[in-house]
C-alpha cells in the first residue's frame, strides 16, 4: 500500500524492535538508494514525535549546495 502526500510518500508502518531497531521498508530503500552498510542521519523534526533519516552521502552533497548559495548571497550583500 502506497499512497502519495503533497511532500512525499508513505511507505508503511515499522515497529520498534526491544534494542530500538526498525527495518526501512524496501520499497523507501529502494526509491532512496539506500544500501546495507550506509550511514543515516537521525535527527528531531520540526514536529512532536517526528524522526527525520538522511543518508550522509546526501547531507555532503546539500552542504555542498548550501555554500554555494551562501557564497551568491555574500557577493550581492557585498555590492
Amino acid at each position: 500500500m502506497r499512497k502519495v502526500f503533497e511532500e512525499g510518500r508513505f511507505y508503511d508502518t515499522v515497529t520498534v524492535g526491544e534494542r530500538g531497531q526498525v527495518v526501512i521498508p524496501a520499497q523507501a530503500r529502494k526509491d532512496m538508494n539506500i544500501k546495507p552498510g550506509d550511514r543515516l542521519l537521525v535527527i528531531k523534526g520540526l514536529g512532536h514525535g517526528a524522526l527525520v533519516m538522511i543518508n550522509t552521502k546526501q547531507m555532503s552533497k546539500i552542504f555542498d549546495k548550501m555554500v554555494e548559495h551562501i557564497g551568491r548571497i555574500k557577493a550581492r550583500i557585498g555590492k
